[in-house]
């Protein structure tokens, strides 16, 4: 009876600290956003700009970042997972502010945008343009114009991320093209995993799922 006591105390410890850890976890991140009048999930670091997007990339380069364009919609499940999850996550968040130029697009909108061709349109009309055909859908681009200036976006973006992906491989996009794992490495999957074959011989902790 002593012993099955002992056993009881001990599991109840185990269970109090692992609930009080989960709540600590829970309280170091990040508020969940409120949806804009465009029913939309605006961070407050995401950059409100003229919707010229060679001026906004040129900007970007300026501050040392890269031009990200995330497009999104009213009602999407997807797209509200990424703020409720992997947007709440401080170390993901303050990397993304650091080093990316982050410039949110709504599917349907009809805000007017200026390609960096100089081609003037709206939001809807640029997804089609760009072959943004579901959301969420994150586009990264270089730090660099053609000197002509008559290139779209579509042609100079390097990576493009479509869906939902958990907070590992979610904050992992922005790591792998802030550090040009492209040039090395053209899968991202692969490249992924010796990161973490990496991480893991480091002797850190890898959540892949």
């Amino acid at each position: 009876m002593k012993c099955k006591l002992a056993v009881g105390l001990v599991v109840m410890t185990v269970l109090l600290a692992l609930s009080a850890n989960t709540a600590r976890a829970e309280e170091k991140l990040i508020p969940m956003v409120e949806t804009n009048g465009s029913g939309l999930y605006a961070q407050p670091w995401f950059r409100k700009t003229f919707m010229d997007l060679a001026e906004d990339m040129v900007e970007a380069k300026s501050e040392g970042k890269k031009l990200v364009i995330m497009w999104e919609q009213k009602g999407c499940p997807y797209c509200r997972e990424v703020h409720r999850v992997n947007l709440r996550v401080p170390s993901t968040v303050e990397y993304i502010k650091n080093n990316f130029f982050v410039v949110q697009l709504n599917l349907w909108g009809d805000r007017e945008v200026i390609d960096m061709d100089g081609e003037e349109t709206t939001e809807k009309k640029l997804a089609r343009k760009y072959r943004v055909q579901f959301t969420p859908t994150i586009q990264f681009f270089p730090s660099y114009l053609p000197e002509d200036k008559k290139t779209s976006g579509r042609d100079l973006e390097v990576w493009r991320l479509m869906g939902y992906w958990k907070p590992f491989h979610f904050e992992h996009t922005f790591h792998y093209i802030n550090e040009k794992g492209y040039d090395t490495q053209p899968n991202f999957q692969r490249w992924l995993q010796a990161r973490a074959r990496k991480y893991d011989a480091e002797g850190k902790e890898v959540k892949l799922w």
